[in-house]
């Protein structure tokens, strides 16, 4: 199947055509967030306070870069295990996140969420830090510098590569390739 090129910040209409086992390569920007940040997110809508970025119709990265080495705007960015922002993902996606990019499982929690508010979820390749870090165009700290490789970065990246794992529809490519595997002979 051929990639389908999509461009942040996403749209209801890009949302809700993307499927399930759909590859994808996406461009423009992306938020990084990590466990630390987004315990930190979910307290501050807790206590009724802004973000300090907006996730309106934008898409979070689980990842924690390693630093840059000379002649790169940052190291290897390879996903990390979804399941741990599971918690907080489902505030986050009813403030208008429309996207997330991981690695694993989902929650039911969350994908609910994504049903009832028109939200993505995307399999990047673990692994690969190195190489996913070629598409990464540019990047910046906007938030929580002192946690480090979890601060919250900005990134511009192009045809950055992914696969829709969950679609708004609530369906789960982890959970159909499951199915799929144990029924064959």
């Amino acid at each position: 199947m051929k990639p389908l090129k999509i461009t942040t910040p996403l749209t209801d209409a890009v949302v809700e055509s993307l499927h399930a086992g759909q590859p994808v390569l996406i461009s423009g920007t992306v938020y990084t967030a990590r466990d630390a940040a987004h315990k930190r997110m979910y307290e501050l809508l807790d206590q009724g306070k802004p973000l300090p970025i907006d996730i309106t119709n934008q898409i979070i990265y689980y990842v924690g870069p390693s630093p840059a080495p000379p002649g790169r705007v940052v190291g290897a960015a390879g996903p990390t295990t979804a399941g741990r922002m599971d918690r907080y993902a489902p505030a986050l996606i009813a403030r208008g996140l429309k996207g997330m990019i991981g690695k694993g499982y989902r929650s039911p929690a969350v994908v609910e969420a994504m049903r009832n508010h028109k939200a993505v979820y995307f399999a990047a390749v673990g692994g690969a830090g190195a190489l996913l870090s070629r598409c990464i165009k540019a990047a910046r700290v906007v938030a929580y510098p002192d946690l480090g490789p979890e601060a919250i970065h900005e990134f511009v990246v192009q045809d950055f590569p992914a696969v829709v794992a969950i679609d708004c529809r609530g369906e789960d490519l982890y959970r159909r390739g499951r199915r799929e595997y144990a029924q064959a002979p």
